[in-house]
């Protein structure tokens, strides 16, 4: 009997060791995970990011602007014609251009007014300039971005959330949440890294303007992949009325909300520059703290900002005065002389 007790317990021996061999093994070696190179191009399908830990904003802060994430469909595959190809375009009709290191760009508003981003690629004799053209009709915010995070090249598109009334994006590496007008990282791994965007001068003008100055320019095609009505403007009277769809911290009524101004930041300091005066004023001297600023309004009607103690440019985002004035609450506002 002892003799065939004993080849049982070498075997159950054997078998315990042989599993926590494995078991030990296995807690030596951790899963890694390959952390993407800088300047490589990464697009997942990925959830947006809902923790947060570290985050800029509260979960209340955000409203849902429309049911889900890509509620709202962005433009990734851009096809672009000539401007005697673009004879859809009226005058008046409003775009937004570029004019970035020789590459002339029009996005017309009434293609971004359905999709609020693309995707773009500019060519380059260098190296290709990755960007997203993003424009919130809500808002009437037109910036454009290096598409960059943390060091990698990706996509943003519509998180179907609003801050303040305004576009919140997502990125398509991290599903980072991103302000459209800051470009600040508002909830995910880039928020607790303090990422802000790159951001790049995009102008707001008519097709005339534009087109007289920029008769090479490039505009973005109505092939986009998608069936909308680009004749149709899809928020009736918004742009005209004292109507908001959501809902605004710190709604100031200094000026008429959806007052069409220029807003730049310098250091500490925000100014809100009325559209109307450039009009009157088509080059104005001004001062922001203890920094001479200049603001030009080009014949491409194009605004130009530049700091005059140091001749850098400075990027001014046209958008309505609600909105300039919930992100920037201590703004001051230009006065006509």
């Amino acid at each position: 009997m002892k003799h065939r007790i004993f080849p049982v317990l070498i075997i159950s021996f054997l078998i315990v060791v042989f599993m926590l061999g494995i078991f030990f093994t296995q807690q030596k070696t951790p899963r890694t995970i390959k952390q993407p190179s800088p300047g490589s191009t990464v697009v997942n399908n990925v959830s947006i990011q809902d923790d947060f830990t570290g985050a800029k904003v509260k979960p209340e802060d955000l409203l849902q602007g429309c049911a889900s994430q890509d509620c709202i469909q962005s433009i990734d595959k851009p096809k672009f014609e000539s401007a005697a190809d673009a004879s859809w375009l009226q005058d008046t009709d409003t775009v937004f251009s570029i004019n970035y290191k020789g590459i002339q760009r029009a996005y017309p508003q009434r293609i971004l007014n359905w999709h609020e981003i693309v995707n773009d690629t500019l060519p380059s004799s260098g190296q290709a300039i990755p960007v997203a053209i993003t424009f919130c009709p809500l808002c009437g915010s037109a910036l454009a971005f290096e598409r960059n995070v943390n060091g990698v090249i990706t996509e943003f598109g519509v998180s179907g959330k609003l801050h303040n009334s305004d576009l919140v994006m997502y990125d398509r590496s991290e599903g980072n949440l991103w302000q459209q007008i800051t470009g600040e990282a508002l909830v995910g791994p880039a928020a607790r890294r303090d990422e802000t965007l790159k951001q790049i001068h995009i102008s707001t003008t008519s097709w005339r303007e534009w087109r007289k100055e920029h008769p090479n320019t490039q505009v973005l095609s109505k092939d986009t992949g998608y069936t909308r009505d680009y004749d149709a403007y899809p928020y009736g009277m918004y742009e005209q009325n004292d109507e908001l769809y959501f809902g605004v911290k710190n709604l100031d009524k200094k000026l008429q909300i959806k007052t069409v101004v220029y807003g730049i930041e310098v250091g500490s300091n925000s100014k809100a520059y009325p559209a109307e005066v450039f009009e009157k004023e088509p080059i104005i001297q001004d001062t922001l703290g203890n920094i001479s600023v200049q603001l030009k309004k080009t014949p491409s009607g194009d605004i130009q900002v530049t700091n005059r103690r140091t001749d850098e440019a400075i990027i001014p985002i046209r958008i309505f005065w609600f909105a300039w004035a919930a992100f920037y609450p201590n703004t001051e506002i230009y006065n006509e002389q």
